[in-house]
């Protein structure tokens, strides 16, 4: 297998486990403190988004932004609340659509591109593989959070690692 479909098939493996999962959640319910499901799906979208940014300035041979530099915890906050306006089914579709983009432009990178250094989206050096391991235990991360919160689903998480 070329290394394009590992990361695609890796990418595609952390997503069937949480998409397999949110039937079973109450959209209404506190996951964490201060985020229900959609918050969740709106956190994981807008890092898709960020990871897409540095990926395409990086296809572009551009320098990306970092999203990321005034800290993971500001920019977690910032993509929840700039998505707060949205219903569950447009977060839905982005939490979809972001994941199709991000694996459409690895499919476009060509293979010495996904060996060179690119800046990830918090400022540090990486490569696409490792950008993309991160993002895929992320996800499991928040699959097994939810796992967890649903044998107690009245009780916010308050441990996470996510």
């Amino acid at each position: 297998m070329d290394l394009k479909t590992a990361l695609i098939n890796r990418l595609d493996e952390a997503r069937a486990g949480l998409e397999s999962i949110l039937p079973r959640v109450d959209r209404g319910a506190p996951i964490y403190p201060d985020w229900t499901l959609k918050q969740m799906l709106d956190h994981i979208a807008g890092w898709d988004d960020a990871v897409i940014a540095s990926l395409r300035a990086h296809l572009d041979g551009q320098t990306p932004d970092t999203p990321a530099e005034r800290g993971i915890n500001y920019y977690n906050a910032q993509t929840v609340s700039t998505r707060a306006s949205l219903d569950f089914d447009h977060t839905f579709r982005e939490f979809q659509a972001s994941r199709e983009m991000l694996k459409q432009i690895i499919r476009e990178m060509p293979e010495e591109k996904l060996a060179e250094p690119l800046i990830l989206p918090w400022g540090s050096k990486g490569t696409v593989s490792e950008v993309i391991e991160i993002f895929a235990h992320h996800e499991q991360e928040h699959t097994a959070d939810l796992l967890r919160w649903l044998q107690n689903p009245s009780q916010p998480l308050t441990d996470s690692a996510a």
